[in-house]
């Protein structure tokens, strides 16, 4: 993957964390592409692509951050309930 650098200014505190270099060009690259993801901008499978991990792997790691999946609005979960409804067999009585 093609690269390029920024200059990005962080608090001296956070390397009193111990935080290194590598940490924190991972949680930035992370943050980029969770936003990018929350904004619409790209679909899981993309922002695993960025991130070098499989689109799995990027749906477990925002449930690990505590990042929502799915973002349903009220309509749309009302149309899912009434798609499954469409699909399961009523029950014989």
């Amino acid at each position: 993957m093609t690269q390029t650098s920024f200059s990005v200014d962080i608090p001296v505190n956070l390397l009193n964390l111990g935080i290194g270099q590598d940490e924190i060009q991972r949680r930035i690259s992370e943050w980029l592409v969770f936003s990018l993801f929350s904004d619409g901008k790209i679909s899981s499978g993309k922002a695993g692509k960025l991130l070098g991990i499989s689109r799995l792997e990027f749906i477990q790691l925002l449930k690990t951050r505590g990042i929502a999946f799915v973002n349903y609005s009220e309509d749309e979960i009302k149309e899912e309930f009434e798609a499954v409804k469409k699909l399961t067999p009523k029950a014989k009585k």
